[in-house]
């Protein structure tokens, strides 16, 4: 793995949540959340691109309990592989099963702890992002 940066995709219908992460630390943050209407909102994702200058894409995988492909995975494929034609970088995919949960909560506490307003929760996608990630730099290790 080439030391840099890696963006991590939650992806949704409505919204693309996108986290910032170091393959040399294997830490990960929030970036923002993005647009997905008919389209995903290319010039967002463009802007990002060019900011960061990532060494690798990575896209959640919103597989089946068992593990198996569903409409949103394959969607999320698709996706991946847009990203992949549009920006000529490689994209690697990642088991996102229980994701959403663990952003909520840790949203949760960041609200309990005075870190996190209501009107934050438009960051929800981009911390899901996050720990997608983190949990994909943590599997490197093992």
């Amino acid at each position: 793995m080439p030391s840099g940066y890696i963006l991590g995709f939650d992806f949704g219908l409505r919204r693309i949540g996108v986290a910032i992460g170091q393959t040399t630390t294997h830490t990960a943050n929030p970036l923002e959340t993005v647009r997905h209407a008919a389209t995903p909102d290319w010039p967002a994702i463009e802007r990002l691109v060019r900011e960061w200058k990532p060494v690798l894409l990575l896209v959640g995988l919103p597989l089946g309990a068992d593990g198996e492909e569903t409409d949103m995975s394959r969607a999320a494929r698709r996706f991946g592989a847009d990203l992949n034609k549009r920006f000529e970088l490689d994209v690697a995919y990642a088991d996102e099963r229980l994701t959403s949960h663990a952003a909520a909560s840790r949203f949760t506490e960041q609200r309990a702890s005075g870190n996190a307003r209501r009107k934050d929760s438009a960051r929800l996608d981009a911390v899901a992002a996050q720990i997608i990630l983190e949990n994909w730099l943590q599997s490197l290790d093992g």
